[in-house]
């Protein structure tokens, strides 16, 4: 099974433009995220996806492998397929540009959830135990059956405690994909969804169109840097 790793990398992200080239210590977090991807020794490649010349330099100057996609997207999964569709491979893995703290072992078992047949889609979630992230709209929430395919995505509290009482597992979607290659074509051949509009969620055009996604639980605690108060996050674990 040939895996690739594909790291979309857009300069002007909406809530914070540029985070991908800010440092962290003596590296950007763009190159802090590929070198991760490229440590964990799993991959057959490791890409990073860009429109920007910055980030294009950033990780050509460390010898990394870089391709451009030339259109604008709504989506890191998008940006994907644009430049991977005459290439070969099994399981393509989104990794997000702003994830520098990614760890092999939840990878490996990401990549292991599709000796089941089953799976066209996978994903990863972590526990979720401190009520202001639980009730933090930028934390996305994933609630999942008991086969832990998803069932449903938001940014808002799930499931609701209607009884206090009642202990409820809460988790947050850590923003990494796997897709069979024929998967990701379908998903990115289909319009936006409507609940996907809603939350600006691109996992739920995959549950409107029916297709559930196989979570695999991490226990790993990083950061993904969506907001500065994020990039001092990330710091601080770095003891910067």
């Amino acid at each position: 099974m040939k895996a690739i790793a594909m790291i979309p990398a857009r300069y002007e992200a909406s809530r914070f433009p540029g985070k991908l080239m800010q440092l962290l210590g003596d590296k950007t977090v763009i190159r802090r995220t590929y070198e991760a991807a490229l440590h964990t020794g799993l991959f057959d490649e490791v890409w990073v996806v860009t429109d920007s010349d910055q980030i294009a330099s950033e990780i050509n100057s460390i010898g990394g492998k870089v391709l451009r996609s030339k259109q604008a997207h709504e989506s890191g999964t998008d940006r994907i397929a644009e430049v991977a569709r005459d290439m070969a491979f099994d399981i393509i893995v989104n990794v997000q540009g702003d994830s520098p703290f990614i760890k092999k072992e939840p990878l490996l078992q990401l990549l292991q959830a599709f000796t089941d047949p089953f799976v066209q889609v996978g994903s990863l979630m972590r526990p979720l135990t401190q009520a202001e992230d639980i009730q933090n709209p930028n934390v996305v929430k994933v609630v999942v059956n008991q086969k832990n395919d998803s069932i449903f995505f938001s940014r808002s509290v799930i499931p609701f405690p209607r009884d206090p009482q009642q202990a409820a597992p809460y988790y947050e979607h850590v923003g990494v994909y796997a897709f069979r290659k024929k998967t990701l074509f379908d998903f990115t051949s289909w319009s936006l969804t409507p609940l996907e509009k809603t939350e600006k969620l691109e996992c739920l055009r995959l549950l409107e169109h029916g297709v559930p996604i196989r979570m695999v639980l991490t226990p790993e605690k990083g950061v993904e840097i969506d907001t500065p108060e994020d990039l001092e996050k990330a710091r601080g674990l770095l003891g910067l």
